[in-house]
């Protein structure tokens, strides 16, 4: 079954920020939702990060460096 929202994250060198961000969303009381993220080549442990969360409303993404507009239509699709 679908998620009811989707959450889209862009991440770009916000190695410190990241685990913050996205303790945030799990913390919320509704939880009928998908976290998407997509990494937009970052170059610092970023993706490391994100890599290191085992839940199965997380998902992950990486494209070359393109800025957000590009990518984030895409991962709606």
């Amino acid at each position: 079954m679908k998620p009811y929202i989707s959450i889209i994250i862009p991440l770009y060198n916000k190695e410190k920020h990241i685990k913050d961000t996205l303790d945030t969303v799990w913390s919320q009381s509704f939880t009928d939702f998908e976290v998407i993220v997509v990494n937009d080549g970052s170059t610092d442990g970023s993706l490391q990060k994100v890599n290191s969360i085992n839940d199965k409303r997380l998902k992950v993404f990486t494209t070359e460096n393109q800025g957000c507009l590009l990518y984030t239509s895409d991962a709606a699709d």
